[in-house]
């Protein structure tokens, strides 16, 4: 064991430590490759807003289309409390849609745009296009 006295604990050593960051780029991973062999092409990944209380978009793909698909990753271990799907709130789809229109200032003319989600419940993939609007 390594002494952390300075926080009053003790580290066991050995075991990788799994943290939330982890957990959430291996699901992303996951969703980008479920969404490439549907035929998705990656456009940006994790996209932030600037300052503090911005939003970000896990994933920005488009279509064959040449619709942008704006792509929220949510993994839950368990279905407790709704799952995946009940994690994407009012405040979190809100954050979503004005990163999505500071992505879009970039564009002199936006292409079709729409919100999907990629829901990851106790290690199953499910794909939600057109999750929720801008509306």
């Amino acid at each position: 064991m390594r002494s952390m006295g300075f926080l009053g604990k003790k580290i066991m050593g050995g075991a990788p430590r799994h943290t939330t960051r982890a957990i959430g780029q291996v699901a992303e991973d996951r969703a980008l490759a479920c969404l490439v062999a549907a035929g998705l092409v990656l456009v940006e990944r994790n996209y932030r807003t600037p300052g503090r209380g911005g939003g970000e978009i896990d994933l920005v793909m488009r279509e064959r289309d040449g619709t942008l698909v704006f792509v929220e990753v949510r993994s839950r271990g368990a279905g407790d409390f709704g799952g995946a799907a009940a994690s994407i709130g009012a405040t979190k789809r809100r954050r979503i849609i004005l990163a999505a229109q500071h992505y879009l200032l970039r564009w002199s003319a936006p292409p079709p745009c729409r919100f999907d989600a990629v829901l990851i419940d106790d290690g199953r993939v499910q794909w939600l296009r057109a999750a929720f609007d801008a509306g």
